[in-house]
């Protein structure tokens, strides 16, 4: 997906990236839509989202993140599975598979 996002980026180089990363609070934004509309908290739209939709968003989210990730850095496999190991010795006392 970063080769085929990458090949037609209207806009290149530090804007470029920070443009990738700023697509993620979008995302973020999407996902929030749709717990409201899950949760039916606007009065005005109802329930007007699932919890599959949310999911749906959640995983946006991710794919942006790695997208973002990938354009930071050529080396974005292993960026995050170090991070990953850490965050799981961290966290759980256990590293990572």
């Amino acid at each position: 997906m970063w080769a085929w996002l990458d090949a037609d980026q209207p806009v290149g180089g530090r804007e470029g990236l920070l443009l990738r990363i700023l697509k993620l609070s979008e995302e973020v934004g999407e996902t929030a839509q749709a717990v409201i509309g899950a949760t039916g908290q606007n009065p005005r739209k109802g329930t007007s989202h699932t919890w599959e939709d949310v999911g749906s968003e959640l995983c946006d989210v991710v794919i942006t993140a790695l997208v973002a990730l990938r354009t930071l850095t050529p080396q974005a496999r292993q960026v995050f599975a170090g991070h990953l190991a850490r965050v799981a010795e961290r966290s759980l006392g256990t590293t990572a598979p």
